[in-house]
């Protein structure tokens, strides 16, 4: 299988992005282990149309213009982690979700620990919103692009979910 990429700046760091030639593979983080996502040979491609439109999609997202990503994905991994990283799409925008809810969704509740294995090894960051998920206790816990990553993504998606707010002192 062929495997495309371009790197793209953001605000939380350069970006991987992965494609084959139908749908994004991965996005990956500036300081990513390679061992995490093993994809095998990259051949760069920055016009590569699927990258672009992943790049496009990408950027409407941190200027706060886009809470829902349309790009085909093609996760790489066994059964059960191709199942949690679907489930974390259907995660609501500006939501989160505990490990043992996304444990019950994929009708395994037992499953928390690899459910938690699955999520570190969530080839597509940001769409397939790993960073959505904290511990039962409401803290933000492990990610694989760094926890001050994880609180700048829910902080925008925070901000950006909340209904925009009048000044007290408006005249209508």
């Amino acid at each position: 299988m062929n495997f495309f990429f371009k790197t793209m700046a953001s605000p939380i760091g350069i970006l991987k992005l992965v494609s084959t030639d139908h749908a994004l593979s991965a996005i990956l983080w500036e300081n990513d282990n390679p061992a995490r996502v093993p994809l095998g040979s990259l051949r760069e491609h920055k016009n590569q149309p699927l990258l672009l439109q992943a790049q496009q999609q990408l950027e409407d997202y941190f200027a706060g213009i886009r809470r829902e990503f349309t790009i085909p994905l093609e996760f790489h991994g066994t059964y059960f982690q191709k199942s949690v990283w679907m489930a974390l799409t259907r995660i609501p925008f500006g939501e989160t979700r505990t490990y043992s809810q996304i444990a019950a969704e994929i009708g395994n509740p037992k499953a928390v620990r690899a459910v938690g294995a699955a999520n570190g090894k969530n080839p597509i960051s940001i769409i397939a919103p790993c960073h959505r998920i904290i511990g039962a206790d409401g803290s933000l816990t492990g990610f694989a692009g760094g926890l001050d990553t994880k609180a700048f993504l829910l902080d925008l998606e925070s901000r950006l979910s909340k209904p925009a707010q009048l000044p007290c002192d408006l005249k209508i």
